[in-house]
């Protein structure tokens, strides 16, 4: 099948935890995806994601932002969504992207493990918490979770087994949806 390439933004922050990292992302992204006419297709993992708009209006192939994509897989897997966030922060710009898609009717609830991304990946309490907002989150009616950054992705499959409700890698769901354009070619 085709080769996925994972590249690190070398402009950008560590992380994005604020609306000005999110911004700040856009224009190098639109660089990137330019510069790679090579490219079958692109995936933005980041869990906000930024540029998206923008990188579709520059090149011809076809882009996919994780929050989009682990949207669109768990509302076929379950009638409400819950997600995970990093940060109370990131909740509204969240909800924006849900609002656009129309699709905020399908949201049981969000909840923020209000921790740094590098945390989130390798912090030494995160699976707990992770246990913790996920049992909420299927309290309050999502029969699906969504991990609302890609640096938990390492995470899944045990929260997976734990809570008992599918659990959504959101850039796992974007290169399944970036394979499926390419192969249906």
């Amino acid at each position: 099948g085709p080769e996925v390439e994972c590249l690190t933004l070398a402009e950008g922050p560590f992380g994005i935890e604020s609306q000005l990292d999110s911004d700040s992302v856009v224009m190098p992204l639109t660089k990137l995806v330019t510069s790679r006419p090579d490219a079958g297709a692109f995936v933005i993992a980041c869990y906000s994601d930024p540029g998206l708009d923008a990188c579709r209006s520059v090149v011809p192939q076809p882009v996919f932002g994780i929050q989009e994509s682990g949207v669109l897989t768990a509302m076929a897997r379950a009638d409400r969504f819950g997600v995970i966030a990093i940060a109370d922060a990131s909740i509204p710009r969240h909800r924006r992207t849900l609002a656009r898609m129309q699709v905020l009717d399908r949201l049981a609830c969000e909840i923020a493990l209000n921790m740094s991304v590098d945390e989130s990946a390798r912090g030494a309490g995160t699976f707990d918490r992770l246990i913790e907002v996920g049992t909420s989150l299927k309290k309050q009616g999502a029969g699906v979770v969504i991990l609302g950054c890609a640096g938990m992705a390492r995470h899944r499959a045990r929260l997976e087994a734990e809570l008992g409700v599918p659990v959504i890698d959101p850039t796992q769901a974007a290169v399944a949806m970036a394979l499926g354009a390419l192969l249906g070619r």
